[in-house]
This record gives structure tokens, C-alpha cells and sequence, in this order.
């Protein structure tokens, strides 16, 4: 990120550039008007023209959200606050006194952070003036699907925005950013700025985190889709039911108008039955011909494959996508289904397809091919299902090739999956190199061991041919990998994908595998591809 971006300047990035006007007084009436309960405290006449969480943020006009948080409440930094001349204070009874006592007018909510995604939408005017927003969760596959549907929206003449993983984007314009998630805050005057620069719809990547912490509250999708649900997360979750709760929020009639739910396993199935919302039921591997729609003639084509969409009242779609893997063949089923049930003609969407090959979009650090002889690739796969669905889509058919595949496990997030990840790297790749992934301020070494020893337990078990090697930094693990390459064989660096920080006791260093892994080609004789398309905000850390 630029280095005078502070908090504040960030804010302001985020926000539109016209100023809507709204008071306590209204804010108040439609808490009671909802039914919750709401009084404040000092002139209910104040007007407001924003909405902020952060207290280093705050700009001139602004309601202060002084919320409890996991170590602090925020009425601490109230202060502060109103130094940066906050209008007012939306508050609990625990930060009742402190804010009181700034002279500030203070509205007390009953939960304060049920009602910050509502309010942030009647000072933002989200409520009247939104882009239509294609909403997409899942263990794997969001932002490679989102990159598609912004795709297949701009084919089909569409000014669009995008807020995700990768990047925040509104149009061609790149809004820098040093949120990692955007509370729901910034995300509505993030929408409120899309529509003002002509942004009529925009895809949005949609967490567990940003469903449990009602970071998408007040915004409502006209589509939401569901790609998959793996392990992933149990840090926060706990378990995979109580994860496949979180997720089934977004499908909620109240949140969303359509549903289209990937169906190819009983996790989807089980989504398709809770949601609310209007379901479309999607399947791309067979599994369940009696879905609204399916996948079938699936050919390979290049790296990637053609095949068709089929509706249960006798649409035909004929699609292709050049990106490697199977699973992206289910990716874009998934994009171009979400945009038809927005209200698209299947023959105007066909028109575009073939037009714009929109689902052969490039997503950075997704399956994103560096050289081609050997194959080198990097991805984000970072749990189990991700990392098979990758090793599965790259071997080569020549005799004789081999996968190699460079990856880790992030440190202070769920323990469990890393000899899992162990194991799934000895099933499908010839050589593992174990390295180190964001080991955040965790020890990185027992990180490892524990994915060794998962690759291990695996080659014991199945008598499996599998070299498992620790080879560390991250760095020093491409460079192994490549100088073991032959020109038919295929590497894989898998995990961080986009990322060019990694982030070790607390300290960013800057690391970049598509770079490193350039390097490390041209020093071995090798010839990578051209870089140009690397370029993404990468202040957007995931």
C-alpha cells in the first residue's frame, strides 16, 4: 500500500464523493420502527453524513460506532473520536458513561452490532441506491467465480464493480484499501461510491468471517451462489455444522432474492433445502441429474475444457474456459447461471459467451500458469479439498512427468487440516516439499512437522513412492523445486497465490511466489510468461 495511506485517507477511498445527510432522530425512529430498542441521549437533531468503527478513521460528521470488541470496547477511543470531529456516538449501556461525558449526542442501542449494517445503509442511501449485487460463498472457488461473473457481466455490457479477496475494483478503477475485510461500514459507502461513478452491478466474495461478524448486514444480493463446503475454518466455527450455518445465512430470503446452489455433494444438497430464497439447483459432476441445471459434454480443450449447461426446461449453453482443473469447469456453470438468474436471455448470454470468452478470465494467483515447459503454477489452494482439486487438474499425460508441489500450512488457524494437507500432497504429487506458509506468530517448525508427518503417515499406509522433503524459506523451496525439474514435469506453489507479504512474528516480509518462481526459472534455463498480468491491489491481503 501506498505509505501515506493511513486510516483516515483509506476512509475516504471508500466513500462517496457527495455527501448524503441524515440525523439521529431518524435513526432512532427506524430502530423502533424494527422494533429495537433505541433512546438518545442529547440533541436527536444532529445530522450525520457517515458512519465509522474505526476511531483512526473517523472523518468530520461522522457517527462513531463504539461497539464491545474481543479485548476492548470501543468507547475507550471515543475520545479520540471526537477530536476527529465525530457528530455523535452509537453506543451500549457499557460505553454509556464514557461517552456521555464527551458532550457528544449519544444514540443507545440495545445490540449495537445488529443494527450497524442497517444504519450504515440509511447514511449511505444503500437502502435506495445499491449496484445489484451477485453475492458468492464457499470453502473454494470464490474469486475465481467472481472474476467470471464480473467477466460475463462486462460482455454483456455491464459497468461493474468487485470487492474480494484480490481486490476492490469499481469499473476499471482500483480502490486501494488497507482492510483485509471491510466492516459493513465501508462496504456501504464502498456501494454508495460504486453507484456513484456508474457501477451498476458488482460481485462480492462473501466469508463465514464476514457472516459471523455482520459485515454484509443491510446489503441485500440479488444473487447469491454456493460453490462448495470443505474443511476450512474450525478455528472459528468449531465444527462443519456450525460452518454450514454461517454459510446458509447468506441464502436467507431476507438477505437474498435468488439462490444458485451447487449441489454436488450433501453439503450443497443440504443448502439447497435450508435456503429461503428462489433456488436454482446447479450439478457439474453427475451426481445429481435431477438438478434445475447440469453440466455434460465435458471435452478438453487446451488447458482447459468445453461443455455444455443444461436446463431442466431444455436451455443448452455452450460454454468454454481455458483455465486448467475441473473444478473451474464448475466455476463457470456456477458464474453464468448466477448472471442468467439475474434475469439474462439464454440466447443473449450465448451471444456474449462466444463473443468476449469471458470465463477465461486471468485471476491472479488462481491456477495462474508462470511457465508452460515445465508447467509451472501458483495457487491458492490452502486446505485439503482445494489442494487435491489442484494436484488432480495438473498432471501431465506424457510418461514419465512428475508433480512437484511447494506448500505449507498458516500458523494461529485450524490445526487439524495440516497433516490432512500432508496426506492429500503424498497421495497426488511425486515429490512434497513442505515449507512454510503465513506462520503468523506461531513457531513454523512443529507447522512442518505436523504436514510431514501427515505425507508420511500417507506413504506408509499405501505404500506410496512419494519424496517428502522440509526445505525452508519459502523461497529457498522454490528455488529446490525448480532445479529438480525436467520440462515435462509440473510444479506446483500452492497456498498463498496473490499474496506478496508473509507475515512471520508479527513482521511482513515481502514474498511472492509467481516472482520467486520466475527467478527461480530463469536461473535454471527455463522461459516463464510474460508477468503483466500479476498487477492487483495488493494491499488486499487474504
Amino acid at each position: 500500500m501506498p505509505e501515506a495511506l493511513t486510516p483516515r485517507a483509506a476512509e475516504a477511498l471508500l466513500r462517496p464523493a457527495s455527501k448524503r445527510t441524515t440525523t439521529l432522530r431518524a435513526m432512532l425512529e427506524y430502530l423502533h420502527e424494527t422494533g429495537r430498542g433505541a433512546t438518545i441521549i442529547g440533541d436527536d437533531g444532529q445530522t450525520v453524513t457517515g458512519i465509522c468503527m474505526d476511531s483512526r478513521a473517523v472523518l468530520p460528521g461522522d457517527l462513531y460506532i463504539a461497539a464491545p470488541g474481543a479485548r476492548f470496547h470501543g468507547a475507550q477511543f471515543a475520545q479520540a473520536a471526537a477530536k476527529a470531529g465525530a457528530a455523535g456516538i452509537l453506543t451500549d449501556l457499557e460505553g454509556e458513561a464514557t461517552s456521555s461525558a464527551l458532550g457528544l449526542p449519544v444514540l443507545l442501542a440495545d445490540d449495537v452490532r445488529e443494527v450497524i449494517g442497517e444504519l450504515s445503509a440509511l447514511v449511505y442511501g444503500t437502502d435506495e441506491t445499491c449496484p445489484e449485487l451477485f453475492g458468492l460463498t464457499g470453502t473454494n472457488g470464490k474469486t475465481t467465480t467472481s472474476y467470471m461473473i464480473r467477466a460475463v457481466l462486462r460482455a454483456l455490457g455491464r459497468e461493474t464493480g468487485l470487492v474480494g479477496t484480490i481486490e476492490i475494483a469499481a469499473g476499471d478503477q482500483p480502490i486501494p484499501s488497507i482492510l483485509t475485510t471491510p466492516e459493513a461500514p465501508q462496504l456501504h459507502g464502498l456501494m454508495a461510491k460504486m453507484a456513484e461513478l456508474g457501477v451498476d452491478a458488482a460481485t462480492m466474495e462473501v466469508s463465514s468471517h464476514s457472516l459471523s461478524y455482520r459485515r454484509v448486514d443491510g446489503l441485500r444480493f440479488a444473487v447469491a451462489g454456493f460453490t462448495n463446503l470443505t474443511q476450512d475454518h474450525l478455528d472459528l466455527h468449531g465444527s462443519m455444522e456450525e460452518y454450514f450455518t454461517t454459510k446458509a445465512a447468506l441464502f436467507d430470503l431476507e438477505r437474498s432474492d435468488r439462490a444458485v446452489i451447487t449441489v454436488d455433494d450433501q453439503w450443497g444438497r443440504d443448502m439447497a433445502a435450508k435456503a429461503t430464497a428462489e433456488v436454482w439447483t446447479l450439478s457439474t459432476d453427475a451426481t445429481n441429474p435431477n438438478a434445475d441445471w447440469t453440466v455434460g459434454n465435458v471435452v478438453a480443450a487446451g488447458l482447459g475444457h468445453r461443455f455444455e449447461l443444461r436446463g431442466a426446461q431444455g436451455q443448452v449453453l455452450d460454454l468454454f474456459t481455458g483455465l486448467p482443473g475441473d473444478f473451474n469447469v464448475s466455476n463457470s456453470a456456477l458464474a453464468v447461471l448466477m448472471v442468467l438468474a439475474s434475469g439474462v436471455e439464454v440466447t443473449k448470454m450465448q451471444a456474449a459467451l462466444d463473443a468476449a470468452n469471458p470465463l477465461t478470465v486471468q485471476v491472479p494467483g488462481r491456477m495462474q500458469v508462470i511457465a508452460e515447459s515445465p508447467a509451472a503454477i501458483v495457487d491458492f489452494a490452502h486446505n485439503p479439498d482445494a489442494l487435491a482439486r489442484a494436484l488432480s487438474s495438473v498432471r501431465s499425460s506424457t510418461p514419465g512427468s512428475r508433480v512437484i508441489v511447494v506448500f505449507g500450512a498458516t500458523g494461529e488457524r485450524d490445526a487439524t487440516k495440516r497433516p490432512i494437507m500432508g496426506a492429500v500432497a503424498a497421495k497426488h504429487a511425486d515429490v512434497v516439499i513442505v515449507t512454510d506458509d503465513d506462520p503468523h506468530s506461531e513457531d513454523p517448525a512443529p507447522i512442518r512437522e505436523a504436514v510431514a508427518a501427515g505425507a508420511s503417515e500417507e506413504i506408509r499406509v499405501n505404500g506410496l513412492d512419494t519424496q517428502v522433503l522440509q526445505i525452508h524459506p519459502r523461497g529457498s523451496a522454490i528455488t529446490a523445486a525448480v532445479a529438480m525439474a525436467r520440462e515435462n514435469d509440473t510444479i506446483l506453489v500452492a497456498g498463498r497465490g496473490h499474496e506478496v507479504f508473509q507475515e512471520v512474528m508479527g513482521v511482513n516480509i515481502e514474498l511472492d511466489d509467481r516472482e520467486e518462481l520466475r527467478r527461480a526459472l530463469l536461473e535454471n534455463g527455463f522461459r516463464p510468461l510474460d508477468a503483466s498480468r500479476d498487477s492487483v491491489n495488493p494491499e488486499n491481503k487474504g
